[in-house]
């Protein structure tokens, strides 16, 4: 019969064992709520942060200017679209979703980008992290969208740590506070892409280092 003895010898404790759960969570809710009071007071509106990648810019720049709507995406073709985008890594694949995503939401939605997460992530490429995008941007819906950035900044700052994006994106839902849901991951994305860098975070510049338990810290701004 298998013990039910954890590896250190003492009978396990649910309660306990609850209790603690419920202590970390007050507290990564807590230093949450401090982190995006001081995120919100240096940047109370941010943008959606532009790809850092000069080649998806230079693309979509042009595209966008000729095919802004769905029905004029489908009516370039795969061919003439994988043309336009040739600076984005895998742009063959890309090119064939796009197309074959445009004529699904005009021949199912009317055109219309849904606002139905079920029905975005039924749509050709569409995953969730990009439904989550959508919802956010397009709709003003309180979604994270957890990229590389986000990910990492949730797991160094200690308020949602997780070992996949979506632990991540759910432990974020449990502790942001409602009011700062909406900006939430445009904050972290940010964040992480300017100031708490991967390899070498400026945490001498960083206006959370009081409230980070991330070691090590490199100091000098």
């Amino acid at each position: 019969m298998a013990s039910s003895r954890p590896l250190g010898g003492l009978p396990a404790d649910p309660y306990k064992s609850a209790m603690r759960q419920k202590s970390s969570r007050q507290a990564r809710a807590a230093r949450a709520e401090a982190i995006f009071e001081r995120l919100a007071a240096v940047n109370p509106e941010p943008k959606g942060a532009q790809a850092t990648d000069a080649g998806v810019n230079k693309a979509t720049r042009g595209l966008f200017a000729i095919a802004d709507t769905p029905q004029k995406m489908a009516a370039l073709g795969v061919e003439r679209l994988t043309e336009r985008i040739r600076t984005i890594g895998l742009y063959r694949a890309k090119a064939r979703n796009v197309i074959a995503l445009s004529q699904a939401i005009i021949e199912r939605h009317a055109g219309q980008t849904p606002r139905n997460r079920e029905a975005l992530e039924a749509l050709p490429g569409v995953g969730r992290k990009t439904a989550n995008v959508v919802l956010n941007n397009a709709f003003g819906e309180s979604t994270l969208a957890v990229d590389t950035h986000v990910f990492r900044v949730a797991n160094r700052l200690a308020i949602a740590p997780g070992k996949t994006p979506r632990e991540v994106e759910d432990e974020l839902l449990r502790v942001i506070p409602q009011r700062f849901l909406r900006h939430a991951h445009h904050w972290l994305i940010l964040h992480g892409r300017y100031v708490c860098k991967a390899r070498k975070p400026l945490c001498g510049a960083c206006v959370l280092v009081d409230l980070c338990p991330f070691e090590p810290k490199t100091l000098a701004a």
